[in-house]
């Protein structure tokens, strides 16, 4: 376990003991202090993983090489993209029904659909200039 793993077990560990001898009334306030521990952790972690990626870059851009090029869409990102709009679908149609009844229905899928249409056609662009382009160790 890593020593930053060990820091925010002992944190939970506080908190939960802190939730016993206060009570449940202070539970929302304990839960809000702990995740944003959480949050610092994951804004760290984040902040170092960007400064790294970025030095890495420029170490490219330094010795000459083309400029890193843009990240490529993958079966996996179009695969995502589908599973998180169908998970969404789900309280944007009750709300479109709630409020509009059918037609909001209609209208609320519709939107779906035609995100998910400019998804695909957007990877499909994509992939057409790859194909144009040709191998990354052909320039």
């Amino acid at each position: 376990m890593e020593a930053r793993d060990a820091e925010l077990k002992k944190e939970l560990d506080a908190t939960l003991h802190a939730r016993r001898e206060l009570g449940e009334e202070y539970d929302s306030a304990l839960v809000d202090s702990f995740l944003g521990k959480v949050e610092q952790r994951l804004d760290g972690t984040i902040d170092r993983r960007l400064r790294r990626h970025m030095a890495e870059q420029q170490m490219v851009v330094a010795r000459g090489a083309r400029s890193p090029s843009p990240v490529t869409d993958s079966w996996g990102d179009r695969f995502g993209f589908g599973v998180i709009s169908l998970i969404l679908a789900v309280p944007l149609s009750a709300i479109g029904v709630v409020n509009a009844g059918m037609p909001g229905l209609l209208t609320t899928w519709a939107g779906i659909v035609a995100v998910n249409i400019a998804q695909a056609a957007r990877g499909a662009v994509f992939g057409e200039r790859r194909k144009e382009r040709g191998p990354e160790w052909d320039d």
